[in-house]
């Protein structure tokens, strides 16, 4: 896919369902959005604002009409997540963001968010732009156990705090999807790889761990990626999460490690960001932003 490419996801149960590649950081298969037609329109993840224009026109291809859109419901604030609802809510009257209850005052008010994030991506706030305040009557607060009713579809919404303290995920029953938010890391189907995900500043292992066995208790046949697109995993669910659970532990050991080695944080980071590589997806520069924000998310939590 390239950006502003929408797909339907066409595995065997899914319907209604449809994935956006939103060009997220100017590249082609890192951030995705989804789209499900039910009877309540509903998009899935916002992406960090630019481009929110490969949504709406999504929703045109689809033949959703932007006033018909009632749901834009995001798995946590992290504005590459997020960064887009403003924008999607001004251009769609009747939609309202469900966002989950402990980060909502911060898409209301995204100053403190912005803060962070610059802090967080360093350079790669290039590619975000500052995300339009959500007006308090167009937040719905979501929380772990609520079900957000789209007449014949449901989003089960499912705490997931490992990668964010703010993170949910969703379990649509009809199609057998999970939509993962970032709990099941970074799937990057061209090269049928599963990649880390442990950004500062809230990354905890043994949550991320747990995360992976809520998903394996709700037993979907596709798992939905933020990061990228959907997976079949009606053969192989078990698979799939011990290998997500055996790369993130052992990405955790290999920066414990190398800082036992090299003592100083930055030349931690240093090592890592000179040796990412990852060829046939992304670009270089992207690799190595990504290298860069995952170490720091692991020295983070190894000063806890």
């Amino acid at each position: 896919m390239e950006p502003g490419d929408v797909s339907e996801v066409t595995i065997d149960g899914c319907s209604d369902l449809y994935y956006v590649d939103t060009g997220m950081y100017d590249t082609a298969g890192y951030g995705a959005a989804y789209v499900l037609d039910a009877d309540r329109p509903t998009i899935v993840e916002a992406g960090i604002g630019t481009n929110y224009e490969y949504l709406l026109e999504a929703l045109d291809e689809i033949g959703i009409d932007s006033e018909a859109l009632e749901v834009v419901a995001v798995t946590h604030i992290h504005l590459d997540h997020a960064g887009g609802a403003g924008f999607l809510v001004e251009a769609c009257p009747n939609a309202d963001v469900y966002v989950p209850l402990v980060g909502a005052g911060l898409l209301a008010e995204p100053s403190r968010l912005v803060a962070g994030t610059k802090a967080a991506v360093g350079d790669q706030w290039q590619y975000y732009v500052e995300p339009e305040p959500i007006p308090d009557d167009r937040i719905v607060e979501i929380d772990d156990g609520d079900v957000i009713d789209l007449g014949n579809h449901e989003l089960h919404v499912h705490g997931a705090p490992g990668h964010a303290f703010h993170q949910v995920i969703f379990d649509d029953p009809v199609n057998e999807t999970v939509f993962t938010g970032d709990a099941a890391g970074i799937w990057i189907p061209d090269l049928e790889r599963i990649k880390e995900t442990s950004p500062p500043s809230d990354f905890d292992l043994e949550e991320c761990l747990d995360d992976l066995e809520t998903i394996r208790e709700l037993d979907p046949n596709v798992l939905c990626y933020t990061h990228f697109g959907p997976r079949d995993v009606s053969d192989d669910l078990d698979e799939v999460l011990d290998e997500y659970a055996t790369v993130l532990t052992e990405w955790v050991e290999a920066v414990d490690a190398k800082r036992e080695e090299l003592e100083a944080d930055r030349a931690v980071i240093d090592y890592f960001v000179s040796n990412a590589s990852l060829p046939g997806a992304w670009n270089e520069r992207k690799v190595r932003a990504e290298a860069e924000l995952n170490t720091r998310g692991v020295l983070d939590s190894l000063e806890e």
